[in-house]
C-alpha cells in the first residue's frame, strides 16, 4: 500500500505519555464554498461526513516496541475531530480499546483498515493516544494514516507478467 504524506497522522511518532497525533488532517477549506455566506451563496460548512460515500479506513501500526519500567502500561487510541488543531474540545468518533503493553510489539496492528464510522466530523481530524494505568512508556513508536483503500491480504504469484515494460 502506498501512503501519501497527506494521509499520515503519525510517522514513527514516539508515544511515552498522552499525545495527539503529529499531523491533524484538515478536511474543510478555510474559506468554505465559493461565495460562502454572501447573498445567494451557500453558507460555510463546519462539518463533513467522512464515513459516507467513499469510506476512509484507519491504519495504525507499532513500529518500535513499547516498554515501561513496571511492565504494566496500556494504550488506547481515539479518532477525534474538532474545530481546532489542538483537539481541545474534540468529538470522539472511534475508540480502540485498551491494549496491554505485552501486545504492543513492533509489527502489531493497533488498527488494520478500520472503516471510519459515518457522522458529522468537524474540520480537523486526528488521533489521541492515551497512556493508562499511571505508567508512562519509556519506548514505543507508531505510524498511523487514513486511506481510501481497505486492507487486503491478497497475495500474488511472483513473476507475473503485466505487459508493462
Amino acid at each position: 500500500m502506498l501512503i501519501s504524506a497527506l494521509d499520515l497522522l503519525s510517522d514513527d511518532q514516539a508515544i511515552t505519555s498522552d499525545a495527539i497525533s503529529t499531523y491533524v488532517r484538515d478536511f474543510l477549506s478555510s474559506g468554505g464554498a465559493i461565495n460562502a455566506g454572501s447573498t445567494g451563496g451557500p453558507s460555510k460548512n463546519t462539518t463533513v461526513n467522512l464515513g459516507a460515500g467513499n469510506p476512509l479506513y484507519l491504519f495504525s501500526l507499532v513500529t518500535t516496541t513499547f516498554d515501561t519500567a513496571a511492565e504494566g502500561g496500556t494504550l488506547d487510541v481515539t479518532l477525534e475531530s474538532d474545530d481546532n488543531t489542538s483537539l481541545t474540545s474534540a468529538t470522539v468518533h472511534l475508540t480502540i480499546p485498551q491494549i496491554a503493553e505485552a501486545s504492543l510489539i513492533a509489527g502489531y496492528w493497533i488498527a488494520k483498515g478500520i472503516p471510519l464510522p459515518a457522522g458529522a466530523y468537524q474540520r480537523y481530524v486526528g488521533l489521541r493516544y492515551n497512556v493508562n494505568d499511571g505508567d508512562v512508556f519509556t519506548a514505543g513508536k507508531v505510524k498511523s494514516w487514513l486511506s481510501a483503500t481497505p486492507y487486503s491480504n491478497d497475495l500474488y504469484e511472483s513473476g507475473v507478467i503485466t505487459g508493462v515494460s
